[in-house]
């Protein structure tokens, strides 16, 4: 189907604007407009009951890691997402994910937490991997100071970070855990080699994008047929934890993503995938401007309630918005 009425409006608005695709741009200036335009589409999010700060050590140094208490808690302890924010592995941060975050903790009525990975090219393959583990492993052995249940912890991102997100789930299984019970896999990059024939469009994320990021990453090529930078390479995929795929029309990520999906269905791993007609990549990140962006955050947070619930009786509706618990005692400012 052509690009979504909604979609071609913002993407007339870019082209009339003279928005310079972020490949064109400096690092140092493509942070700044990615962060930006989100804030533009976004706003600060939805309220929360409250979003804590603190620092865990990383391999290669301090990780923030930020964890946001929804508005409506079903039980303690309870279940929690560690979701990890976009942007090629060289922009995005904390702040650009906060959006996300903020819906899917209010929708799930699930704690989410986020980690200020290192960035490409300053620090390339692995060290994002290796960041986002050490945010996994420490929510999963501090889980009970936290009011989280260890046994329902899910993974998740958007683009770059769905595929910091399937890269877990490889390192979980091959290091005996932790036992994740989802993951959630938003137009994921799953494949090095995978190249777009279509997708020029200056005035949306295209294939052109994705080759940048690609740069930036990889301090050897060779790296890129790594299972940990191209999950879709790796010898196998079984065992690995259920999982949701989200992909978008137009987008130069749509085959890989779908690929994967297809793989993880036929190594036995449940999975749903689901394509939004009509959408660019992005599309997730703002519900405020596309209205599929909303339902893919609703739909995703579904999947999610429904994964926790499979693994005790967890009740959590994600539709649900209720009043808002009182924070749990800490150091975050109610936000």
């Amino acid at each position: 189907m052509p690009l979504h009425p909604q979609a071609e409006a913002m993407r007339a608005r870019r082209a009339a604007a003279g928005t310079p695709p972020l490949y064109t741009l400096t690092l140092d200036a493509a942070r700044a407009a990615d962060l930006a335009d989100l804030r533009a589409a976004t706003g600060t999010g939805e309220p929360v009951a409250a979003v804590e700060e603190f620092t865990i050590d990383g391999p290669g140094g301090p990780l923030t890691l930020r964890h946001y208490h929804p508005a409506a808690r079903a039980e303690r302890p309870g279940p929690a997402l560690l979701y990890l924010y976009g942007g090629g592995w060289a922009l995005g941060s904390l702040e650009t994910g906060d959006p996300i975050c903020r819906a899917l903790a209010n929708a799930t009525r699930a704690d989410v937490l986020a980690v200020g990975y290192r960035h490409a090219p300053e620090h390339r393959f692995p060290a994002a991997v290796h960041d986002c583990w050490a945010a996994l492993d420490w929510i999963a052995r501090n889980a009970p100071g936290l009011g989280l249940d260890p046994a329902r912890i899910a993974v998740g991102g958007d683009s770059a970070g769905g595929n910091l997100a399937a890269a877990l789930t490889l390192l979980a299984r091959e290091r005996g855990g932790p036992a994740l019970v989802h993951q959630l896999l938003v137009y994921p990059n799953t494949d090095h080699r995978t190249a777009a024939a279509d997708g020029e469009d200056p005035a949306l994320f295209n294939r052109h994008s994705v080759a940048w990021y690609w740069s930036h990453y990889l301090a050897d090529p060779a790296d890129a047929a790594h299972p940990l930078a191209s999950p879709l390479r790796a010898p196998s995929l079984a065992g690995l934890p259920p999982a949701t795929v989200i992909t978008a029309e137009y987008d130069p990520l749509r085959e890989e993503g779908e690929e994967y999906a297809a793989a993880l269905h036929a190594a036995g791993v449940p999975v749903e995938l689901r394509r939004y007609d009509g959408m660019p990549h992005g599309f997730f990140a703002v519900p405020g401007v596309l209205d599929d962006g909303r339902a893919a955050q609703l739909f995703a947070a579904e999947r999610l309630v429904a994964s926790y619930a499979d693994s005790t009786s967890y009740a959590g509706a994600a539709s649900a918005h209720e009043a808002a618990l009182c924070p749990a005692a800490g150091t975050g400012a109610d936000r």
